[in-house]
Parts: C-alpha cells; structure tokens; sequence
C-alpha cells in the first residue's frame, strides 16, 4: 500500500511538471515584445518554433505516461507476489523486465541454541549471583596483615596426607601489544628475544611449560624465523611444553570494548594459530584487562574453550570468594537458565600476576623465590630480602618455606590441586632468566618430590595441564560442571 501511494505521488508530480511547462511556454509567447510591436503578426519562423516545442512536450507527456504505466504495473506484479505468487523475473504486458524482490521474513525467530533464554525460566538457579554479592559486601579497606587485602591464612599439617597437594608452576610472560612503547619497539627490544630463547630453552629440559597468549606479536615473530625454528615450535606445541593461551590477536580490554571487537580479535588469532600451527585455543589468560565482562566467557565458550582465568578483580570480591572457597566456578549468563553457557573461570585471590604475588599470601617470601631478582640483577625485592641461588646445603630449607605459600593459597581453593603462574610482564627476555628460573624450580620441585613426608608433588605446567588435573580430580570432563 505504501509503495502504490508513492507511485501515485511520483506520477502526479510528473504531470504536474509537464503542464507547468507548457503553461510558461505559452504565457511567454503571449507576452513577447516583437509580438505586440507588428501588431498581432507572426514571423513565420517564430510559429515553426513554437508548433515544435508544442510537439516536443506531447513527446514529453507521452513519455511520461509510459514511465507511469510501466510503474503501475511493477506494483500489480509485486502485489500478487506478497499474496503467495512466486517472485521470479517476468516480463510486463509492454515488454519491460521486473526484478523480484529480495525475500525476507515477516518476522525473526530465536534460535535456542543461541538463546536459551527463549525457552523460558525453568532450570537451575545460579549459586552465586554478583549483584546479590555486591550488596553484602562493605567494600572497606582493612589491613589483613602479609596478605593486606586479604586474611590471615592456616592450616594444619596433616591436611595433606591422604590426599597429597599437587603444585603447577606456570611459566609466562605478558606482552602488552601498546603500552609504554610502541607495537614495534616492544618487538624488537623484547618480545622477540623471549619467543627467541624459548624455542632453544624449552628443548633443553622436556619437564619445561611455557604459555602465550598475544598472537599479534607472534605472529610478526613467525615471519621472520626459519623453517626449522617453525618445526620446532609445532613440535613444542604437539609435546605440551607450549601452549597458546586464548589466542586472541591481542589481551583485549573487556569492561569498555564493543563485542564485535572481541570477536574480530578471535577470529583473527584463531584462524592464524589454525593455519600455521594447527592448533585450536582450550583455555583463556586474562591477566590483564582492567574490568572484566560477562561478554567474554560467552565468546570463550562458544570458540570452545573449556576453562578460563582472570585476575584483576575488586580486592573486596576477592577476599570474599577466598573466605567462602568460591574463586573457581562455572560462569554462566544471567539470562541462561539450564547452563548450556556455563564454562570454568579461575579466579587469581591475590594483588597482582607478578611473582611475588603468586605463590602466596606473603609477597615478602614469594619474592625471594623471583630468581630474576637474585643479587647483581638490575631489579631486586621492594621487601629487602632477595632469592638465594638454590643449592644442596639449602634446598631444604628454601623449598619447605615456598611449601607453605604453596599451602597456605590452596586452602584459598576447594581442591587440592594448585596453580601457581610464574612471570609478568615483558618476562624471560633475557637467556640468564631462563636458565635462573628453570634451574632453581627444578631443584626445588626434585627436593619436594623425593619427600614423601611432604605430601606433595610439583612440577611445571601449562594452563590446561591445571585445568586437566583438576577435572581428573573431580571425575569430571574438562568443561562440564
């Protein structure tokens, strides 16, 4: 109805136009000068002129009343399509072509494999929900001792002895793609040298792990290595050593950033790490982002990760899941009511990512064992006692100490199963961190695991090597609840 108004509009227009025309042309001929100036006689050549504009506005009006007539009938032919005609290319009575147009539905349906919410409100009703959370909470600021954000922490040595704490150390670097410095300068001061050192380090020792996250720096690094070194990484990815985590095109910012944004940057690290590695993401680093969106673990698990990290968190959020044992937990869309969106999320309790902030609730202790900070280096602990180089007259004492930050977090957690991330940022660029690193944790991890009076075992680990024992140690299937 709409379209046949328009048509109406359009060809009263023209014709209106049409007779105007001719309407001036004839008052101009009616108020000529020359004409009252020979007394009502016309020049012959001044009629010839006249008789052929009077010929060509007939033209003219012809003209438009074929555009009408053409018009007229596109709307007859689209009226009998919307009443169930087949909408196919056909001729007109006058011989012009009509084009259908595009199909498309009256109306959107929902898909419940994407919208669950579709299917109504029955189903499980969430353990926690963070608005509820938010308003328990006083958002103060007291002082909780070593730990200052937190509580103080114990345990009972016995806790242990049916069921032995199994430790994973996972190595890492976080490189921002901007930052201080530009993209390119972070490359090239940095960046390379590190995923450099890896390839040759991680081959040394087949216990070593190393994680990586931001594809958008590796990939610049992979276009200007060799043949070999790529072979070598496909073999470090294919062994376990190395993992890719996320495989975002960078760690993007989630609190502000639109969804197709974080979407593009998926897409765009997945199909590189796809094509050149082989290899598809299992779990998700965000260490980093300031502010966290519930957008995020949607995206992750409709890619198919199974679990996720994050750590930058209110310190008051924090403290609160610590003392109820719930930072890890299925994340699940406020509007998803059977849990078809629900994946894995490990919530990090502590300050930071770095290292004196991630064995434990004392920064002052976890940074002695930050062997990049051992004597001579150029940064050192902010508490004033450095690492010491491990070695056979003090590796007992040095890895009981470590054991209990290692005790003291699990009991942050409901299993015993502990993750513990060794880096920060822009990390192990340098050969002499790798090898301090390395050596030092080995030596500790052989000490505690030749004690069988210590009732633990620990190792190197990838992220998903963490996730994986401890859905073992659930009986479960990573990625189910």
């Amino acid at each position: 109805m709409k379209l046949k108004k328009q048509v109406t509009v359009c060809g009263a227009a023209i014709f209106c136009v049409a007779v105007f025309s001719l309407y001036l042309m004839l008052d101009r001929v009616q108020h000529d000068p020359t004409r009252h100036q020979s007394g009502g006689n016309f020049p012959r050549s001044q009629i010839s002129v006249l008789q052929n504009r009077i010929e060509q506005l007939e033209q003219l009006l012809e003209e438009n009343h074929e555009i009408i007539s053409h018009i007229k009938d596109s709307v007859l032919e689209l009226t009998a399509h919307t009443e169930g005609q087949p909408a196919l290319p056909h001729h007109t009575p006058n011989g012009s072509w009509v084009l259908p147009p595009e199909s498309r539905p009256s109306f959107l349906s929902v898909s419940p494999q994407d919208c669950q919410f579709a299917l109504g409100g029955k189903g499980q009703s969430p353990d926690l929900q963070m608005m509820a959370v938010y308003s328990l909470l006083p958002f103060d600021n007291q002082d909780g001792g070593v730990w200052k954000q937190g509580f103080d922490i114990t345990y009972e040595p016995n806790e242990w002895d049916m069921e032995p704490l199994q430790v994973f150390v996972v190595p890492h670097s976080h490189n921002d793609p901007g930052w201080i410095k530009t993209f390119d300068k972070y490359y090239y001061d940095q960046t390379q040298h590190i995923l450099n050192s890896m390839v040759l380090k991680m081959q040394e020792d087949p216990r070593r792990r190393f994680i990586w996250s931001e594809i958008s720096f590796f990939s610049k690094w992979w276009d200007n290595i060799s043949a070999q070194k790529r072979a070598a990484v496909r073999r470090l990815v294919g062994n376990g050593q190395l993992e890719m985590v996320t495989g975002g095109w960078v760690m993007p910012d989630e609190a502000n950033s639109h969804y197709f944004a974080m979407i593009d940057q998926l897409i765009e690290g997945h199909q590189w790490l796809e094509k050149n590695i082989g290899v598809t993401p299992r779990s998700g680093w965000a260490v980093d982002p300031f502010g966290y969106s519930s957008t995020m673990p949607y995206l992750l698990k409709r890619s198919n990760l199974t679990g996720m990290l994050i750590q930058r968190v209110h310190y008051a959020i924090k403290k609160h899941f610590a003392a109820t044992q719930n930072l890890e937990f299925m994340w699940r869309q406020t509007w998803d009511p059977d849990a078809s969106t629900d994946i894995f999320c490990h919530m990090m309790p502590f300050y930071s990512y770095d290292v004196p902030h991630t064995c434990g609730p004392d920064p002052k202790i976890c940074c002695q064992f930050d062997f990049k900070r051992l004597p001579g280096g150029r940064i050192n602990c902010p508490w004033k006692v450095p690492p010491r180089a491990i070695t056979d007259a003090n590796v007992a004492e040095r890895a009981q100490l470590l054991l209990d930050q290692y005790r003291k977090k699990s009991k942050l957690y409901r299993s015993k199963v502990l993750l513990v991330p060794l880096g920060d940022d822009f990390r192990y660029d340098k050969p002499q961190e790798w090898d301090a690193q390395f050596l030092n944790y080995q030596r500790i991890f052989d000490f505690l695991n030749s004690q069988p009076n210590l009732h633990v075992q620990a190792q190197f680990g990838t992220l998903s090597d963490y996730f994986d024992a401890l859905y073992k140690k659930v009986g479960i299937v990573p990625g189910m609840r």
